[in-house]
């Protein structure tokens, strides 16, 4: 979820200009063919990169209940891998990607990981989707050592020595839910709390976060979804949190859940301060189900005229820039990239929370392959993210922070608030409120530790990137 920011004093952006492509590998940034790669790559027997190609995979949910929005992710990486590819490649390697749709069905995942690896020789899994989906492949990738990277879930699960070929890439949740947290009891003083989260590790990561900073007398009540039967309005849980007084609800949902939540508590005449996680809180993805949803025949016509009415003022995280602030050389990349090299995904979305994240991964990835060397492997892969990755550029707020005992990526957030004084960005979707940023970066981690202030700056643009996208 990206927005527009507002504030008394802009961001200063570093933009690498004029480097050459030597000097911008050595501060991570990307140089793609024959001017890094030099002589013919040596010959390598790792499973899925050979002298002209690297294959690599992932699953992700095309239909069911998590599709909308994050259906976007993998073709916006693949915009990213038919750049490079049209740009010689990493050291002359071609990156050939598969993604294959597991409904968001941990039973699917499972199988068609298998085929993965077992068909198509995968060298890497990539930006597969999903808390309880990766869950159910983790043991079996990490037992074939193939590399389990960017998982587009914040489960703390992922940073584990039992599972070293696994990593995250996303703030994990339960720093997400710290930096809520610490907004709600800063901000939010007094107010009785409501709390509505999936019933997988992905809402109870966030909530962990949230009630490590939140006063557990604050808190009214707890209701969960199940999102395999995930179908209909939950007007039970929002109905609870009614009767419980509760004044700010917070939220840990996927886009559909967000809006099934949202329009039965509209309909019951319950209107809390909504904050919600930023994995179910992008307005391109949110409102257009909100809408829909207010076609069955338990909504009326004044909550169809309302859905999108329904997000203002609600708080929400982010840890890259907003796509809707055009002049962000970050924003501008990915635009070029998505239109240049998925143009059908381009007219349907243009750049939505979703889209950003894809290509955001999709570099993430290729400056890790470009650091681990002409000579692929595996090993020589995960080295170069445990070791390298902090001069990695990204759009992130922070770096990110993997390391041979650490394997999440973003570990900071900042807040933002809907607000229809801030204006409106418009995507193919459709026209939503803007928002305008309520915080400083915060950084902190899993565990009990503080929420402080980052103070870094945020990093520049690549000029391979900017100059060939």
């Amino acid at each position: 979820m990206r927005f527009r920011r507002h504030r008394t004093t802009s961001r200063r952006w570093v933009v690498a200009a004029g480097a050459s492509f030597a000097m911008l590998l050595a501060t991570g940034g990307v140089a793609v063919g024959n001017a890094v790669a030099g002589s013919s790559v040596a010959r390598t027997a790792t499973t899925g990169v050979t002298n002209s190609q690297i294959t690599i995979g992932a699953t992700v949910p095309l239909t069911g209940p998590a599709a909308p929005g994050y259906s976007e992710i993998a073709p916006a990486m693949d915009a990213v891998f038919k750049w490079v590819n049209a740009n010689g490649g990493i050291y002359g390697r071609k990156i050939k990607y598969i993604y294959l749709n597991d409904k968001y069905d941990p039973t699917t995942t499972a199988t068609l990981t298998r085929k993965l690896v077992l068909t198509d020789h995968i060298f890497a899994d990539v930006g597969s989707l999903g808390t309880p989906t990766d869950l159910a492949i983790l043991k079996y990738l990490n037992t074939e050592k193939v590399p389990h990277l960017f998982i587009e879930s914040g489960c703390n699960c992922w940073s584990t020595s039992k599972y070293p070929d696994t990593t995250g890439w996303e703030p994990p949740y339960t720093v997400t839910g710290k930096v809520l947290g610490y907004y709600i009891k800063t901000h939010f003083k007094g107010k009785k709390i409501g709390e509505l989260y999936q019933d997988t590790e992905f809402g109870q990561d966030v909530m962990k976060g949230i009630n490590l900073e939140v006063p557990s007398s604050s808190v009214v009540s707890k209701q969960t979804y199940d999102v395999t039967t995930l179908s209909g309005a939950m007007t039970t849980q929002m109905s609870a949190l009614k009767a419980a007084g509760a004044q700010v609800v917070v939220m840990a949902t996927i886009p559909a859940a967000t809006a099934l939540a949202i329009l039965p508590a509209y309909s019951i005449g319950f209107l809390p301060q909504y904050v919600i996680d930023g994995v179910g809180a992008d307005p391109p993805t949110v409102g257009p189900l909100l809408s829909s949803y207010t076609t069955a025949a338990t909504h009326t016509k004044k909550e169809a005229a309302a859905a999108t009415a329904l997000l203002d003022g609600v708080i929400t995280n982010l840890y890259q820039p907003p796509e809707s602030t055009s002049s962000n050389p970050w924003i501008q990349v990915e635009k070029k990239i998505l239109q240049k090299y998925t143009p059908t995904l381009w007219a349907q979305h243009g750049l939505d929370g979703n889209t950003e994240y894809g290509v955001a991964l999709a570099y993430t990835f290729v400056q890790a392959l470009q650091a681990a060397g002409k000579d692929l492997t595996r090993t020589s892969l995960m080295k170069a993210i445990d070791t390298k990755s902090k001069s990695f550029k990204t759009p992130g707020f922070v770096p990110l922070n993997y390391s041979k005992t650490v394997h999440y990526g973003f570990e900071g957030d900042e807040v933002a608030e809907f607000d229809p004084s801030a204006g409106t960005f418009t995507t193919p979707d459709g026209t939503w409120p803007d928002a305008k940023v309520v915080s400083p970066v915060y950084v902190t981690t899993v565990g009990s530790g503080p929420v402080t202030v980052y103070h870094g700056k945020e990093p520049g643009v690549p000029s391979t990137l900017r100059n060939s996208a």
